[in-house]
C-alpha cells in the first residue's frame, strides 16, 4: 500500500482538495483508494494533533482539550486503532492523507519523525506532496489567516526579517501560552516560505526524493479543475467522478485586516491580565462584526520579499519545472504599508462595546469550573452518566471534557415558542386558487420502500398549502411504486421511476432530471424534502401562506431540522408519525453538524441552475443581489449561505416561525428496516449504533406540529376513501411488519436493536459521542 501525505502548506488549497476527497470518498473506495474518515473531519487534523511534540500545544489541541500529554497519547492510540480497522476493512492499494498543518506548523524534526513512525506501521512506501506559490502571494494569504486566528503583529515584522528565513521566522515565535492566546502558528512568521528548507527537512526524515512540490492551482490556466488537481496531486490514474471548480475563497479587505489586528492587540491585553476569558468562537464573532469592504492586500506590494528566495526557487524550478509560472510575480513598485482601517475606526471603542459579552462569557466559564471544583455529581456537566461510561470510547470522553466548558453545550434556551403544551388545533385552510399554468408550491421527493408513511406525508403537506408533488422512486419492494402510481391516477402527484439512475446517487440523478419537468419549471416555490421530514409552520394558522406572509421578500427559506427520537416506541404502528413521536433534540445544538442541517424552500426565479439535497446551487450571474435567504425565524442569513452551505450556525439558527421536523428513526422496528435497506444482511453494527445515537434525541418535547392533526386526519381520510389506495396502504404496512419480524429473528439485527434500546445518554454525552466517532450520513 502506498501512502501519499499532502502537507499543504497553503490552507486554501488544502481545504478545497480535502472537500473534493471527502465528497468522492465512496468513489475512491471502489477503486482501492482509502481516504480515511478517522483521521479528521475533512483531512488529517486528528493525525496532526496526535504526532506533534507533547509541549507543542497549537490552537487545535487547545480548543479540543488535548493539551495534556496523556490526552494526546490517548488520541494517538485511539487513532492508530481506528485507522487499522479502516485499512483492514478496505484493504486499499493507496491511502491518502491531507492536512495543511503538517507543512505550516510542524517545523520540529522530531514531529516529522513522529509522523513517519506512525505511518511506517502501515507501509514503508510513503510519498509527500506540497503546494507552493510565489512567496509574496502565499505570505498575503497566510497573514490574513493568522489575523483571524488572533495575530496582533503587523506584516512589516515579517518583511523586515534578516538572515536565513527559516531560522529568522522561528525566532519570532512566542512562548506557547494558550490561556492568553499565544500560539506559534498564530503569532510567528511563516517559516515554511523557505521551500528549499521545507523540502530538506521532510526528505531528511522520509528519504531523498520523497517530496514533490506542485504549483498552487489558484493561478492555473482556464479550464483546469479541482478534480484534475486531486488526481495529479495524489497520482491517481482512475476516474474519480465529475469535475469540481476551484471556487477560491474571497480574500478579506486590507482595511478589515488592519481593524482586526488592532482589535487583536487589545483582546490579547485583556487575556494577559487574567481577569477575563474570551472563548475563541466569541473572538471570531467580534472580528466578523468589524468587517469593512475594500481592496485586498496586493501581493505585488510584497514582491520584494521574493529576492531573498530567488536562488532557492531557481533550484526548485530545475527539479520541479511546473513551479516556474507559480514563482513569477510582478512588483507594484510600491512599498507595503498597512491599510487605513477607514471611517475613523478605533479598536478601543469596539472593545468597550464588546465588553458586556466578554464579561458574560467569563462568568459562564468560571461558573462551570466552580461547580466542577465543588465535586457535585448532580449535573451531567460534572461527570459522565453510567450509560455513557458503558459505551463511550476514549476519544468521546475527551470530546465531552472539551464540550462541557465550551459554547457548544446543547440546551433548550433558544427562541420563544412554547413547545410542550399543545395549543388549540389549527383551522382548516382554504383551498388555493392557482394562476393558469402555475403548479404552485411543488415538493420534489425521492423514495425507496416507504409505503406505510406516504399517505400521511402527502396529506399533511397538502393540508398546509403544498399544491403538488413530483416523486421519484427506485428499488422498491414494499408497494411504494404502486401507491405512488395510484396517487398519480387520482391527480394528487406525479410519479417517476428512477431505477435506471446513473452516477453516484439516485437522489441527485432524480433532482437533475426534475429540473427538466414542466411541473417544476412552472412552480412558484420548490421544496426538496424526504418522506421522514415534515414542514412545521409555527405561526398564524400553521400554513405556508402564514409563514410566507411574514417574509414577503424572501427567495430562499432555510428550513432547519429538528431531530426527533424514537420516543420509546418499539413496534411499527399504523398511526400518524407526527402523533407518535414528540421527543426531540434541544433547540440549541450547534454540534454535531447534522443537527442544524437544513433543507431549502426556494422561489423559482431562475437564480440557481442546480438542485441538490439540501439547497439549490450554482448561483447565476446577475442574481447576487436578488436572492434573500431567511431562517426559520424570518431573519436574514443571505451572506452566510447565498453560494454554499447546508447547515445553520450559532449566528443564523432560528426556529420561531418554521422548522423541519425530521423523524429519521421513527419506531425501533422502522430503524431496523432503514438500516437494512439497500444493504447485505451482514450489517456493520457499530455504524448502525452510531446512526441511532446521532439521531435518537429524546430529552426534550415538541408537540407544536400536532395542532395539524385534525386537518391532517380530514385530508388523510379523503385519500383513504379510495379503496384501491386503502388496500395498497395496508399491503405496504403488512410488508414492513413482516420485514421487521424477519430482522428481529436475525441474530445480528437483534443484537443491534438490543444495543440501541439500552443507550441512555444525556444531550452533552450524545454530542460528544457524535463528534468522536465516524458517523453515517
Amino acid at each position: 500500500m502506498r501512502i501519499v501525505v499532502h502537507i499543504g502548506p497553503d490552507a486554501a488549497v488544502s481545504g478545497r482538495l480535502q472537500s473534493i476527497l471527502a465528497a468522492k470518498r465512496g468513489n475512491l473506495g471502489g477503486k482501492g483508494i482509502l481516504y480515511p474518515r478517522c483521521a479528521g473531519e475533512a483531512g488529517a487534523t486528528r493525525l496532526f494533533m496526535a504526532v506533534t511534540d507533547p509541549e507543542h500545544v497549537d490552537p487545535l489541541r487547545h480548543t479540543r482539550a488535548l493539551a495534556a500529554p496523556e490526552r494526546q497519547a490517548a488520541l494517538r492510540d485511539s487513532l492508530r486503532s481506528e485507522l487499522e480497522r479502516e485499512i483492514d476493512a478496505a484493504t486499499p492499494d493507496m491511502l491518502l492523507l491531507s492536512s495543511e498543518h503538517f507543512g505550516s506548523a510542524m517545523h520540529r524534526p522530531s514531529e516529522i519523525a513522529r509522523l513517519r513512525e506512525f505511518l511506517a506501521a502501515f507501509s514503508d512506501d510513503i510519498r509527500i506532496v506540497a503546494h507552493v506559490d510565489a512567496q509574496a502571494r502565499a505570505l498575503a494569504r497566510h497573514y490574513a489567516r493568522q489575523i483571524f486566528a488572533g495575530r496582533d503583529v503587523p506584516l512589516s515584522r515579517d518583511l523586515e526579517l534578516t538572515g536565513g528565513w527559516w531560522d529568522a521566522a522561528l525566532a519570532t515565535m512566542p512562548d506557547i501560552r494558550p490561556e492568553v492566546g499565544q500560539f506559534e502558528e498564530v503569532q510567528g512568521a511563516p517559516f515554511w516560505l523557505d521551500y528549499t528548507r521545507l523540502v530538506r527537512e521532510w526528505e531528511t526524515v522520509f528519504g531523498a526524493g520523497s517530496v514533490t512540490l506542485r504549483a498552487c492551482p489558484f493561478n492555473a490556466l482556464e479550464g483546469e479543475t479541482a478534480t484534475d488537481e486531486v488526481r495529479a496531486t495524489f497520482g491517481l490514474d482512475v476516474n474519480i467522478g465529475k469535475s469540481e471548480p476551484w471556487e477560491r475563497p474571497a480574500p478579506p479587505s486590507a482595511a478589515w485586516l488592519t481593524r482586526a489586528r488592532l482589535l487583536n492587540e487589545l483582546v490579547l491585553r485583556v487575556l494577559a491580565s487574567g481577569k477575563r476569558e474570551i472563548p475563541r468562537a466569541l473572538w471570531r464573532n467580534f472580528l466578523a462584526e468589524i468587517a469593512t469592504p475594500g481592496p485586498e492586500i496586493d501581493p505585488r506590494d510584497l514582491a520584494p520579499v521574493m529576492t531573498r528566495f530567488a536562488t532557492g526557487n531557481a533550484e526548485l524550478v530545475a527539479r520541479f519545472p511546473g513551479l516556474a509560472q507559480a514563482f513569477r510575480i510582478d512588483s507594484s513598485g510600491r512599498d507595503w504599508d498597512e491599510a487605513d482601517p477607514e471611517y475613523g475606526y478605533r479598536a478601543s471603542q469596539y472593545l468597550l462595546a464588546f465588553m458586556y459579552r466578554i464579561d458574560r462569557a467569563t462568568h459562564a466559564a468560571r461558573k462551570v469550573r466552580r461547580v466542577e471544583d465543588a465535586g457535585s455529581g448532580k449535573s451531567a456537566m460534572n461527570g459522565l452518566s453510567p450509560g455513557a461510561l458503558a459505551i463511550l470510547p476514549p476519544l468521546a470522553v475527551e470530546k465531552y471534557k472539551f464540550l462541557k466548558g465550551s459554547s457548544f453545550v446543547p440546551h433548550n434556551r433558544l427562541g420563544r415558542v412554547n413547545e410542550e403544551q399543545t395549543a388549540p388545533p389549527f383551522e382548516p385552510a382554504a383551498a388555493r386558487d392557482l394562476p393558469e399554468g402555475s403548479t404552485g408550491r411543488v415538493i420534489v421527493g425521492c423514495m425507496k420502500n416507504e409505503a406505510p408513511y406516504i399517505l400521511e406525508w402527502v396529506a399533511y403537506h397538502r393540508a398546509i398549502g403544498v399544491d403538488t408533488f413530483l416523486i421519484y422512486s427506485n428499488g422498491c419492494e414494499d408497494g411504494t411504486d404502486e401507491i405512488l402510481a395510484r396517487l398519480q391516477e387520482l391527480g394528487v402527484l406525479e410519479h417517476r421511476q428512477n431505477d435506471s439512475w446513473q452516477g453516484n446517487s439516485p437522489q441527485q440523478w432524480a433532482l437533475d432530471r426534475a429540473l427538466e419537468e414542466p411541473v417544476v419549471r412552472n412552480a412558484e416555490w420548490i421544496l426538496h424534502i424526504d418522506v421522514d421530514e415534515f414542514v412545521n409552520v409555527r405561526c398564524g394558522n400553521g400554513t405556508l401562506d402564514d409563514f410566507l406572509a411574514r417574509v414577503p421578500d424572501a427567495t430562499n427559506i432555510a428550513m432547519t431540522w429538528r431531530l426527533f427520537g424514537h420516543n420509546g416506541v418499539q413496534r411499527l404502528a399504523d398511526d400518524f408519525v407526527i402523533a407518535q413521536f414528540d421527543a426531540c433534540a434541544p433547540r440549541f445544538c450547534p454540534k454535531p453538524h447534522t443537527v442544524w442541517g437544513f433543507k431549502t424552500m426556494f422561489r423559482n426565479i431562475g437564480a440557481y441552475s442546480k438542485m441538490s439535497c439540501h439547497r439549490p446551487n450554482k448561483l447565476a450571474d446577475g442574481f447576487e443581489d436578488r436572492v434573500r435567504w431567511v431562517n426559520g425565524s424570518g431573519h436574514d442569513m443571505t451572506r452566510e449561505v447565498a453560494k454554499n452551505g447546508w447547515r445553520n450556525s450559532k449566528r443564523s439558527i432560528g426556529y420561531d416561525l418554521l422548522q423541519l421536523n425530521h423523524y429519521a428513526l421513527r419506531s425501533a422496528e422502522s430503524f431496523l428496516i432503514k438500516r437494512q435497506r439497500g444493504r447485505a444482511l451482514h450489517v456493520d453494527r457499530s455504524i448502525g449504533l452510531n446512526y441511532w445515537i446521532r439521531m435518537d434525541w429524546c430529552d426534550h418535547r415538541d408537540v407544536t406540529i400536532q395542532r395539524n392533526l385534525p386537518r391532517l386526519r380530514a385530508e388523510y381520510d379523503r385519500l383513504l376513501a379510495d379503496p384501491v389506495l386503502a388496500d395498497l396502504h395496508q399491503r405496504g404496512l403488512t410488508w414492513h411488519r413482516a420485514k421487521a419480524e424477519e430482522l428481529r429473528a436475525d441474530p445480528e439485527f437483534r443484537s443491534l436493536l438490543d444495543q440501541a434500546l439500552k443507550v441512555r445518554l444525556t444531550d452533552p454525552e450524545r454530542v460528544a459521542y457524535a463528534l468522536a466517532l465516524d458517523m453515517e450520513s
